[in-house]
């Protein structure tokens, strides 16, 4: 896969599988915009490890549920990197906390979807009229999307499957442009997500209970959001794709 010369953002970039794509899309050729929010010294250590390896990247700093924000990393894109923007990765997201039905109230949930699902579109929307012939857009949803997520995360799991909707809907809209939608929804992959949100003995039972026998990684995470960003995923556009190990098929 070559990637040389293509502009590439990352939202949420600057730790876990964000820190990994924007590391293996710089590797291969991508210049490469690292989006952060709370953790500046995140986003300078992901690119000091791009530029040690070769690659190149700078580091925004924005909160990708507000418009003005983003319109300013794009500005600094530009800037940086000039008009065109071949590659967003919409990374950004999360499951807040666990709470059960009757202990969300209405602005959790609507604070959950917020956080998933409007980034998505205000990010996409923003960097589609920028977006030229063979561009691509990867969201990253989950499994929860698909079978409901764990205990007490509704919210995330009904907003992951918004995503997974919403790009279903703009691969449709966009695919006349040559510009493809996919996402890919993870499973049970070794981040701090669930060093947060998950009790050892529940990752280690899920874990016994994969196919594969184990957690995946964000650095496979990575490689597959690689591939639908380059070239040999040409005709791929509105899938969601599994990485899991095997622990659900779709």
């Amino acid at each position: 896969m070559n990637l040389h010369n293509k502009v590439a953002i990352v939202t949420g970039g600057a730790r876990d599988i964000g820190r990994a794509v924007s590391e293996k899309l710089a590797a291969l050729g991508a210049k490469v915009v690292v989006n952060y929010y709370h953790n500046p010294q995140a986003g300078k250590e992901t690119v000091a490890a791009v530029e040690a390896a070769g690659g190149t990247a700078i580091a925004v700093a924005g909160d990708m549920t507000q418009r003005a924000d983003i319109l300013r990393l794009i500005e600094e894109t530009r800037a940086a990197f000039g008009d065109g923007i071949d590659i967003l990765v919409n990374n950004v997201g999360g499951l807040v906390a666990r709470k059960s039905l009757l202990e969300m109230d209405e602005a959790f949930f609507e604070g959950v979807m917020k956080l998933n699902v409007t980034s998505t579109f205000l990010a996409t929307q923003s960097v589609v009229p920028l977006m030229g012939d063979g561009g691509s857009i990867i969201n990253v949803a989950s499994l929860a999307g698909r079978d409901g997520g764990g205990p007490g995360a509704a919210a995330y799991a009904t907003a992951k499957g918004a995503v997974m909707t919403l790009t279903r809907s703009l691969a449709k809209e966009l695919g006349p442009k040559n510009i493809r939608v996919n996402s890919l929804c993870p499973g049970m992959i070794a981040t701090t997500f669930h060093d947060v949100f998950t009790k050892d003995a529940v990752r280690e039972k899920v874990a016994a209970g994969t196919p594969l026998r184990r957690e995946g990684t964000a650095a496979e995470v990575a490689d597959l959001v690689a591939y639908l960003a380059s070239s040999e995923s040409s005709f791929i556009t509105g899938a969601n794709l599994d990485i899991n190990g095997g622990l659900s098929f779709s």
